[in-house]
């Protein structure tokens, strides 16, 4: 029983970078904008958290690293005011960037969580970074992130800003569903005496995931230019 339960934690760590390619901004998304009406950007903003690979990466990272109910909700929090200044504020004002170069960023947050959690900081004899200052200001990278995504969609004059508060809702509303069972994996996880190791794993794929993710984007950005 617990070693088909360390198959299936692992296949689903596993599997989000496969399945959240569908992050990526389609024709289709830009359909349900035009023919939707305030309604879709909310549809639109939580189908985007909930595929979006690199951004549950890095939540899952630092739910990993949190024990209390307390923290993960102050630290999620943070998270959360961090990409919200930055997906309402940019998009409004228009300000904008290569997405590849923004996502890679992205990506180096992931692999920053894994390499914190497995202890990278200490190893290397150096103090470690404020987590919560470092979770807000990667809070505001991704929101920068979402906020690319979004100005690529032709979202017109009209109502600008209430499409973009509707999309940050739905943003909001994906990451609490997505985040519901990755909570629930690692509290029920951590009463396996198997936790350690499983932790263990969990960390070198996110710093692994990163890695990839990074030359990924890299690799995006360079061949587009």
């Amino acid at each position: 029983m617990r070693s088909n339960f360390k198959r299936i934690l692992l296949l689903v760590f596993v599997l989000i970078p496969v399945f959240g390619f569908a992050h990526d901004v389609t024709s289709a998304d830009q359909e349900i904008l035009r023919n939707g009406g305030l309604w879709a950007y909310i549809q639109v903003g939580a189908t985007h958290m909930l595929t979006g690979y690199d951004h549950l990466l890095f939540l899952a990272g630092v739910v990993f690293y949190l024990k209390g109910f307390k923290d993960i909700v102050k630290f999620i929090t943070a998270f959360t005011i961090g990409h919200c200044i930055t997906l309402i504020g940019a998009t409004y004002l228009g300000i904008t960037a290569n997405e590849h170069l923004v996502d890679a960023v992205i990506a180096l947050s992931v692999l920053y969580k894994g390499f914190e959690n497995l202890g990278g900081f200490e190893k290397l004899n150096v103090k470690s970074p404020h987590l919560l200052l470092m979770v807000v200001i990667f809070g505001l990278i991704h929101g920068f992130g979402l906020s690319t995504r979004l100005q690529s969609f032709e979202n017109g004059t009209e109502d600008l800003l209430a499409k973009i508060l509707c999309f940050n809702l739905g943003v909001e509303i994906g990451q609490i569903v997505a985040l519901i069972p990755i909570v629930l994996i690692i509290t029920f996880s951590r009463q396996n005496k198997q936790f350690p190791a499983f932790y263990k794993a969990v960390n070198w794929y996110l710093v692994i995931a990163g890695i990839g993710l990074f030359l990924y984007q890299m690799s995006g950005y360079i061949n587009g230019h």
